[in-house]
């Protein structure tokens, strides 16, 4: 039920959950319905270590005040199964009916995951061990404490039924996915996302242009019209209005479109359209300290490049209408023609390039802090990765996984 002012609806058609809210101050509407939806009375908040010294967070505990019973502050990156160990044992020992994230990245991750081993008694390490995906475990019990999910980055990690966390006995990241993994509810609001840093901000909003752009590119069967025009929608609303936020920090309009970006990118990914190699790469850059949304920045020009020096004329094609999209509006074609490209000339990887650099993110390997040294056991591991054989010319060989790498390994200065 939606609160006076509130716009509250699915986020997708075609699944019941999560809803998305819209229009109200986050604290007013988290309070609205935790009692009118959910009728829950315990909360229990896990809040980004930053944004817990913030008047934000105040607001939050103000508008529920003795509903609260617990508070985490801050999940260690990639998600450690210690950390959520910890957190299932104290919302089991305070007794919580409603999970709130505050935040983004390794919360929303953690979440999900305490929510479906909460269901399935997880209380040690080998209990989560036969929760992951690669345990096939048998019939386990879907989330029975709904999540709600106030995300403070455009990374949309939490519109999907999937959670990476890391065995903290191995370091190896294990996935876990269920259907009923996931926000229940996503509040949006552009006024808190103005306290976000902007490297974070803007690398994770070219995430989502990584999606719209290689889903666009597939060559999947699962790529159909309806996909298609879910990601043209998304890269229509993202990169005009991730150009526009460098320039207007405090614009809440074009902040509003780009989490509505996000959406629309996670609603057409959803219907199974498999990724690419900027998104396999990505993977095993991320344990090498590379954030998700930077490594988008990074190697989705040089795929592009790639795909486009080895593929067909169906590869170029598609491409064509990542080009089409992106010329085609003002803001984007601005930045290009001032940056010295020409539409005629330009291919996909120069342009998205060209938007990487105008947003002031990393578009090289030394950047980041990853070094040629570490090329060589990095492409063995990218070979493991599914997305690289779907990718629009597939990557199945090391030495196609180096040459991309070579792209953008750099001092500095991009070698596209």
């Amino acid at each position: 039920m939606a609160a006076p002012g509130e716009t509250y609806h699915p986020a997708f058609p075609y699944q019941s959950k999560p809803h998305i809210s819209t229009g109200l101050p986050f604290p007013v509407t988290c309070a609205h319905h935790i009692s009118n939806t959910y009728h829950a009375s315990r909360a229990y908040i896990i809040v980004s270590n930053s944004i817990s010294q913030t008047a934000a967070f105040a607001d939050l505990q103000k508008a529920l005040g003795d509903r609260i019973v617990g508070v985490r502050k801050g999940i260690k990156p990639h998600t450690p199964w210690d950390d959520v160990l910890e957190i299932i044992q104290d919302v089991r020992d305070k007794a919580a009916d409603i999970i709130i994230t505050l935040g983004a990245g390794s919360l929303t991750d953690g979440a999900k995951l305490i929510s479906y081993a909460l269901a399935n008694n997880v209380s040690n390490h080998d209990d989560l061990s036969r929760l992951t995906s690669e345990a096939h475990p048998k019939d386990p019990k879907p989330c029975a404490i709904p999540i709600i999910n106030i995300p403070t980055s455009l990374s949309g990690g939490e519109y999907s039924a999937f959670a990476g966390a890391t065995d903290t006995r191995t370091m190896h990241k294990a996935g876990f996915a269920h259907p009923s993994m996931g926000a229940d509810l996503i509040v949006l609001d552009p006024a808190l996302s103005v306290s976000t840093p902007a490297r974070i901000w803007l690398s994770s909003g070219m995430r989502a242009v990584d999606h719209c752009v290689e889903g666009l590119c597939s060559m999947s069967g699962k790529a159909g019209e309806e996909s298609r025009a879910g990601f043209a929608a998304g890269l229509k609303l993202l990169v005009p209005n991730l150009l526009v936020t460098k320039e207007k920090w405090g614009d809440e309009q074009a902040r509003l479109k780009e989490m509505m970006g996000v959406v629309e990118a996670m609603k057409a990914l959803g219907l199974g359209v498999p990724m690419g190699a900027s998104h396999g790469i990505g993977h095993q850059l991320g344990p090498l300290g590379v954030g998700h949304g930077e490594t988008s920045c990074i190697m989705l020009p040089a795929v592009l490049k790639f795909n486009v020096r080895h593929g067909d004329e169906k590869v170029r094609g598609l491409q064509q209408k990542v080009l089409d999209i992106l010329w085609g509006e003002e803001t984007v074609a601005e930045v290009l023609t001032r940056r010295g490209l020409e539409k005629s000339t330009a291919d996909a990887g120069d342009v998205v390039g060209a938007v990487v650099s105008e947003l002031g993110l990393p578009r090289t390997l030394s950047e980041v802090g990853v070094g040629r040294e570490k090329l060589d056991a990095l492409a063995d591991n990218c070979l493991k990765d599914p997305w690289l054989k779907t990718n629009p010319v597939p990557v199945v060989e090391k030495k196609q996984v180096l040459e991309i790498l070579d792209m953008v390994a750099g001092d500095g200065k991009p070698s596209l």
